[in-house]
């Protein structure tokens, strides 16, 4: 099996919500046969009566199928309005959710179990069958509660953007395990051997869509083995079709197969956050962005999108970014790849925001505070472009408020937007 299958399998099954409750009404089949059949052998009957053990069991079992019914409709209509209401982008993301999936499985799981379990009294009552489908109807029930509680907070404004800044921050640990260390940012491919020359070999993508990750040990030990360099052109998250140009090799290599290097590049149909650190910050600078339009206007859920923002902005700038050069252990350089940097993830998470929320006085304190923090709590190296967004900040204000009163609040931090205190050289 090759990468790219075992990549599309991996992803189906984390964007499907059908697999596991499937799955789990073939285990309570299998389970009611096995524990029936320990029941027989065992001779254990329960001393309930038949009609009362049908009638509770029948009683469960429709109230967990109305269960069910009830949350896939809810699931729907919630992301729908969810997805009008904040950004498309979060569809995804919900049908990923291990909660949802696991308190439908065992929805699911339970009602297949009772309606076993029911079939199976007769004039008399078996005892783990019976005692285990009724005492597990109950934790559903239980476990439905949850699930509506859990999804009511999950979609408003703030718990959706926790989610996604939860996501990116696990994205972010992946893709940049290690810290900043200023001696060695963006040194690495010096000590490597670059071929030089123009690219002998052009493999061009096959299919339309987004580039969703790749298989970078796969690439490196193909371009070992072939003594060349890859170069892989789009960068996780753009865009290619058909036809495209998808690679470049240096010099060209006609050891190489064509096929061997696209089954290394996952291409479909929307952005994932496996190996796409900015996608967390698209999601909530779109969010903040439909907050500020005129039709919405509402600066308190930007301002939420800006207190995820800061955190997963303060998370990049500790960690040492990938310079998308690989090299061998004979020190030649073998992959090459694009990958955002330091002005990627900045202009990303503030230029947006602050374009449509030049009006806001809101945003102007909430965008000053949270540059100014990053500033007092990154490294040093990091400041020099947070410094520049500060400026241009201001000059925004400046032009967008006519009054000096209102320049003088602009000019303000404040983490609340209106109505906090913040001291310039208070460290968070």
């Amino acid at each position: 099996m090759t990468w790219l299958q075992r990549y599309r399998i991996r992803h189906y099954i984390s964007n499907s919500v059908w697999i596991l409750p499937v799955l789990s009404a073939v285990a309570a089949v299998a389970a009611v046969r096995v524990l029936h059949w320990i029941e027989q052998e065992m001779g254990w009957v329960s001393p309930v009566d038949p009609d009362t053990a049908r009638a509770v069991l029948g009683t469960m079992a429709s109230a967990l199928f109305t269960s069910i019914v009830f949350v896939c409709t809810a699931l729907l209509v919630a992301v729908q309005l969810a997805s009008a209401a904040l950004t498309p982008r979060i569809i995804a993301l919900v049908f990923r959710d291990p909660i949802t999936k696991s308190c439908l499985t065992l929805l699911v799981f339970t009602f297949t179990f009772s309606l076993a379990a029911l079939i199976r009294i007769k004039a008399a009552v078996p005892l783990l069958t019976a005692h285990l489908a009724a005492y597990v109807s109950l934790v559903s029930l239980c476990a439905f509660f949850y699930l509506i509680d859990h999804l009511g907070k999950a979609l408003r404004p703030s718990g959706a953007l926790r989610g996604v800044a939860w996501l990116g921050g696990k994205v972010i640990d992946s893709v940049y395990p290690e810290r900043f260390d200023k001696l060695q940012e963006g040194i690495a491919p010096n000590a490597l051997h670059v071929p030089g020359g123009e690219p002998g070999v052009m493999i061009p993508s096959l299919r339309d869509g987004v580039v969703l990750a790749f298989d970078d040990e796969g690439l490196l030990s193909l371009a070992r083995r072939a003594d060349c360099l890859i170069e892989l052109l789009p960068q996780v998250g753009d865009h290619v079709a058909a036809g495209d140009p998808l690679f470049r090799i240096f010099p060209g290599s006609a050891t190489l197969p064509a096929e061997a290097l696209r089954q290394s590049v996952a291409v479909g149909q929307e952005r994932t956050p496996e190996q796409d650190p900015t996608l967390a910050f698209r999601i909530m600078v779109d969010i903040a962005s439909k907050a500020l339009s005129p039709a919405i206007n509402d600066p308190t859920t930007a301002v939420l999108a800006l207190d995820q923002i800061h955190s997963l902005l303060r998370k990049v700038g500790n960690r040492r970014l990938a310079d998308g050069h690989v090299g061998d252990t004979t020190g030649h350089l073998r992959l090459v790849y694009r990958t955002p940097d330091w002005e990627d993830f900045v202009r990303l998470a503030v230029t947006e925001i602050r374009q449509f929320g030049h009006a806001s006085i809101q945003i102007a304190r909430r965008l000053r505070a949270m540059m100014e923090n990053l500033i007092l709590t990154l490294p040093e190296a990091r400041a020099t472009l947070l410094r520049q967004e500060l400026v241009l900040l201001q000059r925004s204000s400046e032009r967008s408020f006519a009054e000096p009163e209102d320049q003088a609040l602009a000019a303000v931090s404040d983490f609340q937007g209106v109505g906090g205190k913040h001291e310039t050289n208070q460290k968070r």
